[in-house]
């Protein structure tokens, strides 16, 4: 049983640290280098941001259930930043894309490996959150609060 605890531990963990790096690093491009979020950015930032704070909380009081909520959660950031990567590298996706504001969702501020944008890092970060999510729940499925 302790084999389990510790690694719901380490999964909750991880997620927390995977929300709050993303978050630290939205930050840092929207205010430090000066990039202004689009609209489809914005939602995912909506996605991401209230898990630091539900996840910290989670780690502090042990809460293994809250694996239910962050799933859902990070499930449909996740689908925002796949539609987001698609208008942004995939031509069909492109081509179609509508106009969401000021701030073109086509456009890319980074482009590292010619494939990892901001969209595709918070997929990432959305990826892990789920995982982690996941793991913790099958792991304390069944358990009483």
């Amino acid at each position: 049983m302790q084999h389990k605890i510790i690694n719901r531990d380490n999964a909750l963990f991880l997620a927390f640290a995977a929300a709050f790096i993303a978050m630290v690093g939205s930050l840092y491009f929207s205010e430090i280098k000066g990039y202004e979020p689009c609209v489809l950015c914005w939602y995912q930032r909506i996605a991401m941001y209230p898990f630091t704070v539900i996840l910290v909380l989670a780690i502090w009081k042990k809460d293994y259930h809250i694996a239910f909520y962050t799933m859902i959660l990070s499930a449909i950031g996740a689908c925002i930043s796949t539609y987001h990567v698609l208008i942004q590298k995939v031509p069909f996706f492109t081509d179609r894309a509508v106009t969401c504001g000021r701030i073109p969702c086509t456009g890319d501020y980074i482009n590292w490996l010619g494939f990892i944008t901001i969209p595709m890092l918070a997929l990432i970060a959305f990826i892990i959150i789920f995982v982690c999510s996941l793991y913790i729940f099958k792991v304390t499925k069944g358990e009483t609060k």
